[in-house]
């Protein structure tokens, strides 16, 4: 694979492209029928390199430049050079078939380029995105087994001290599922931090909070708070318990461990600046 190669001229590049359809509903809303297309198709391309287009970087598949979903040309910004080499090999590393779920950087970057750009777009993934302090992993703590009681106290406790001294919230811990809600003041104090965020650092949040079901793990991810095997380790305290009490259930527990941090790994790195 060829990275961060020539300039190429772009009249050549950008007349053909290469425009990926994303089944891939992990990313949030909104959902549509492109996203809900068939992902799946025949490697049609025989190298892929990082071109320049002005002042971004992009991928191009055989000379042709990757468009996004949405149809929006795949650009990056020249200050995250590493998200276009981890897009680029993400292709170069599809064998036989281009499958949505291998390419975790391809579709968190076309969501911020498709997505995050658009203020009533911003709007709904913010209010998407708060309900989940009401619900959040972290503020749900069991007394038993005292496996998951100690882990939740390594885990938990500096996390919920940083939110709550970082931002000057107050964070209820609750110990039923049931009719739990944090104070106004702190969900008002979270949305207008979210709204400082530039389009990667919402997708990324966007991702990190879906995937680890906590507002407070995602925003310690993108704060820089957390590394992703920190915040990943945060996120499956009952599973790490559950495998120290009966052990590791084998194309489950292991599969869920990746996942994680592959969908983890993808919001960080978006935020890379080199």
């Amino acid at each position: 694979m060829k990275l961060l190669g020539r300039s190429l001229r772009s009249r050549r590049l950008f007349r053909p492209q290469v425009r990926w359809q994303s089944s891939d509903t992990h990313d949030g809303l909104p959902i549509t029928k492109t996203n809900h297309a068939d992902a799946t198709m025949k490697r049609f391309w025989k190298h892929t390199t990082v071109g320049r287009h002005e002042e971004s970087y992009t991928v191009l598949l055989d000379h042709r430049a990757l468009k996004t979903p949405s149809g929006n040309t795949l650009l990056v910004p020249s200050e995250k050079s590493l998200v276009a080499t981890l897009v680029a090999a993400e292709w170069e590393n599809q064998e036989t078939l281009a499958k949505p779920h291998a390419l975790p950087m391809t579709s968190l970057v076309s969501r911020a380029i498709d997505a995050m750009v658009d203020a009533t777009t911003r709007a709904e993934v913010r209010q998407a995105l708060l309900p989940y302090l009401d619900t959040d992993t972290i503020c749900f703590y069991q007394d038993y087994p005292p496996q998951l009681v100690d882990l939740q106290a390594e885990h938990w406790d500096p996390l919920l001290s940083w939110a709550r001294s970082t931002f000057n919230v107050e964070l209820l811990i609750f110990d039923s599922l049931l009719f739990n809600s944090q104070p106004d003041e702190t969900k008002s104090k979270m949305d207008e931090i979210l709204s400082t965020f530039d389009q990667w650092e919402l997708a990324a949040m966007e991702r990190a909070t879906y995937t680890t079901k906590s507002f407070i793990i995602a925003l310690a991810l993108v704060r820089k708070h957390l590394t992703v095997e920190q915040a990943s380790s945060a996120a499956q305290v009952e599973v790490a318990s559950q495998i120290q009490r009966w052990g590791e259930v084998e194309d489950t527990h292991d599969v869920d461990f990746h996942d994680v941090r592959r969908q983890l790994g993808s919001a960080a790195c978006l935020l890379s600046q080199s």
